[in-house]
């Protein structure tokens, strides 16, 4: 197939609330994606082939989708009157690509919780190695809770393109995460002199101190590309809660994690290093910054 021909999507829904497919068909331009794809199969939307049809064919075809956390557990899941381990093994054989999306079939997500020993994502069952396949070399993780959508689209259509994608060591793509959620964010001068947001919804002060954001230590371009171009968690008040990463969900999760009353350390920041500049920062105090806080409270 060139890549000027639409590419072919099958896309699977394993144990999963079904907001990575909403999500992707809220993307906007998806007249555009439209006509470089074809969804032959989606449990969501009526096609012109029976699944029946689509799972008894030999015919091979691009991109395998996932969504939601998988099991050989045929007890616990089942699709069509077929267990689930049978479709998603006779589909896999036949597809170019197999795209993890969303933190479930990534990681195992919220599912995993139930039964880790039964419950996983494709290639890792949390940070572990080995999930549903213990190898694989076709698999793509874009982790998230759910997906942005254009994640999706445009590791799809660099794939389309055959164009090399570097991963990282979850498989995730680093062009999308090798940036923290934390890059972007316009709270960060309050982050660095250590100026806390009081109550959730403030526009003004830090999320981490307090509230539990997971900005520092999560992989994702949020804070760039933004939701709907227009907004984010952090923009909004709220905490970033680090769904696209291995350890997504956590327990507390809009409670800031401690030790020793010091909180956890930002990604790729020596503790010694943190704690010392953070230690200094908190003496100053920057009227400017304090006077905001004041001014949204009143």
């Amino acid at each position: 197939m060139t890549h000027k021909e639409k590419s072919s999507i099958i896309w699977l829904q394993g144990l999963t609330c079904n907001g990575n497919s909403h999500s992707f068909l809220n993307y906007p331009s998806m007249e555009s994606f439209s006509s470089s794809f074809t969804i032959l199969f989606h449990p969501l939307l009526l096609g012109d082939v029976s699944f029946d049809e689509i799972l008894e064919s030999n015919e091979t075809f691009d991109f395998l989708i996932l969504e939601g956390a998988l099991t050989r557990d045929s007890t616990l899941l089942q699709r069509f009157n077929y267990p689930f381990s049978e479709i998603l093994d006779r589909l896999a054989s036949r597809a170019k690509y197999i795209i993890c999306a969303g933190s479930c079939a990534s990681f195992g997500g919220i599912f995993r919780l139930r039964d880790e020993t039964k419950i996983s994502g494709a290639l890792f069952n949390g940070k572990r190695k080995g999930g549903y396949w213990s190898e694989k070399k076709n698999v793509v993780n874009i982790p998230g809770c759910p997906l942005h959508p254009q994640w999706l689209v445009e590791t799809l259509l660099l794939l389309k393109k055959d164009e090399k994608i570097l991963l990282d060591e979850f498989l995730r793509p680093k062009e999308i995460f090798s940036y923290l959620v934390h890059h972007g964010c316009l709270r960060n001068e309050y982050f660095e002199w250590k100026v806390d947001s009081k109550q959730l919804g403030e526009k003004e002060g830090c999320l981490f101190y307090e509230h539990g954001c997971q900005g520092p230590m999560t992989h994702s371009n949020c804070n760039k590309i933004l939701w709907n171009s227009v907004s984010s968690k952090t923009r909004a008040g709220s905490p970033c809660l680090g769904c696209t990463e291995f350890d997504f969900p956590k327990k507390a999760l809009f409670e800031t994690h401690t030790n020793m009353s010091l909180p956890q350390t930002p990604f790729g920041i020596s503790k010694r290093a943190y704690y010392s500049l953070a230690g200094i920062a908190k003496s100053f105090k920057i009227e400017r910054l304090e006077r905001k806080l004041i001014d949204e409270d009143n």
